[in-house]
């Protein structure tokens, strides 16, 4: 191949990269894996191609019927897997592959669930230690350590005795976690959301009152933000009606 020619397709190539990203931004998710699909077959070492074909998995798993979100998330995790492989050095392959294990988790029983526990905590912590101003590493993380706080005692003894039990950490560290994440990306409505659905849990209904009216006012930069709108639009005038 001549110089000019591999010009020609290195630009061509990489054009295809920058539309998958257009597409995902634009929320068209199916646009976006045409295009990430499309440079992965001539970039097949390029872990980023591979974390984003993750992410856009999991975002459209987010919006599927139920029957079809299973097959997506496998999809995600088996990219992220093949991203971390080709680059354990990228906070957004290690970032991409816990998420996707979280959602794979959901599929699974007691004790594998409590062994992807620990695998999506060593990826998280890996991801901001590569890369200390990735907010959706902390957002996820937040996510984490609510659904941790979530786990009453007698299941916690009950995982520490039978499964060899769950990390430590609950609802404090949530919310260091996602008020980091807030901080570092203050218009993402998913952060926000998150923080004021712990208000909510930990009993700190004016706390969370006030995040969610203030989230409703950040554009959606997911499609799953409008499952989030509603959700808060229903809190909020639960709380109204009390």
């Amino acid at each position: 191949m001549t110089i000019l020619a591999l010009l020609i397709f290195t630009i061509t190539d990489s054009s295809a990269l920058r539309k998958g990203d257009e597409c995902f931004r634009a929320q068209d998710y199916a646009g976006a894996m045409t295009a990430y699909t499309s440079y992965a077959k001539t970039q097949e070492h390029n872990a980023g191609v591979y974390w984003r074909i993750a992410r856009t998995a999991i975002c459209s798993g987010d919006i599927s019927d139920p029957d079809t979100q299973e097959v997506l998330y496998r999809k995600a995790l088996e990219a992220a897997t093949h991203a971390v492989r080709l680059d354990s050095l990228s906070s957004n392959a290690q970032c991409w592959y816990a998420i996707s294990l979280g959602y794979i988790a959901l599929f699974e029983g007691s004790k594998t669930k409590v062994e992807y526990c620990r695998q999506i905590q060593s990826s998280l912590d890996a991801a901001i230690r590569l890369d200390p101003c990735n907010d959706v590493a902390y957002s996820v993380y937040g996510t984490f350590y609510r659904m941790l706080g979530n786990v009453n005692w007698i299941e916690r003894q009950l995982a520490d005795l039978l499964l060899g039990g769950l990390p430590k950490g609950g609802f404090a560290e949530a919310e260091v976690m996602l008020k980091k994440a807030i901080a570092l990306a203050p218009n993402v409505l998913r952060h926000r959301f998150e923080l004021g659905m712990l208000y909510y849990e930990t009993e700190r209904i004016q706390k969370g009152e006030e995040l969610f009216r203030l989230s409703l006012l950040i554009p959606p930069t997911l499609a799953s933000d409008k499952e989030r709108i509603t959700t808060m639009k229903q809190m909020l005038g639960q709380s109204a009606g009390k």
